[in-house]
């Protein structure tokens, strides 16, 4: 691949499932990655295996819950990873509890993450995108920001806020040569469904696989300069859940 078309992405929650699975998707296809996430060792593992594939990886922990500093840390993040030609907004959180029972420090918790930390690293990276006048944002959403389902309140509202998101900045954005993806995933068997916010005992034999979703996300991040897949939702084909 020749200097004038490497391409570079930041990818967040990119030590397990989704993310992890999109790290090592770019990697193969050629695509440099700097790998967010909380857990430095985790990502220290991605890495690794990242690179085998011959590209430039590396590794930036970042705790996104801590909202008021992810804009600063994103715009040092871009600076030093180089020319950033893709942003994959993967990282979040579940939560499942009906809204009469949510106390307001878990309603804020997921919004926190799920919305506003999104915010923030779109705000962190999108200045050095407009100067290159090119970039693509990917911002992993979820079927629940279609449409609703009981006991997902806080969720739900995240996602659709995250999805109304997508769609404003995207609007703004073409003018400037930026596209926005809104990429919408039913039910994927990853380490989503084992915390203590999720334990709701599905069955996870028929979800999705982080390598489909991954692969989606690549076809996505690939397509020509002047397309652009605002919208996708990836289902499993036994249903949503």
């Amino acid at each position: 691949m020749s200097a004038s078309s490497e391409r570079r992405a930041l990818i967040t929650g990119a030590s397990s499932g989704i993310g992890k699975a999109t790290a090592l998707a770019f990697a193969q296809a050629g695509i440099h990655v700097g790998l967010l996430s909380r857990s430095q060792e985790k990502l220290a593992a991605v890495v690794q295996e990242a690179a085998k594939a011959g590209v430039t990886a590396k590794a930036y922990p970042i705790d996104l819950a801590e909202i008021d500093q992810v804009k600063a840390k994103m715009q040092a993040i871009a600076a030093d990873f180089g020319p950033l030609d893709i942003l994959v907004n993967n990282a979040g959180m579940g939560y499942s509890k009906n809204i009469v029972d949510t106390p307001l420090s878990e309603w804020q918790k997921v919004i926190d993450l799920n919305l506003t930390s999104v915010f923030q690293c779109i705000q962190g990276v999108l200045p050095q995108m407009r100067d290159r006048q090119k970039g693509t944002i990917i911002n992993v959403s979820s079927i629940a920001g279609q449409q609703v389902f009981p006991g997902w309140g806080a969720y739900c509202v995240s996602k659709f806020g995250l999805m109304a998101l997508s769609k404003t900045l995207a609007a703004e954005e073409r003018a400037h040569g930026i596209r926005v993806s809104a990429i919408c995933p039913g039910s994927v068997n990853t380490p989503f469904w084992d915390t203590e916010t999720m334990d709701l005992g599905f069955d996870r034999s028929s979800m999705l696989t982080p390598e489909t979703v991954a692969h989606s996300i690549l076809v996505t991040a690939l397509l020509p300069e002047q397309a652009v897949l605002e919208e996708l939702t990836l289902m499993p084909s036994a249903g949503t859940l």
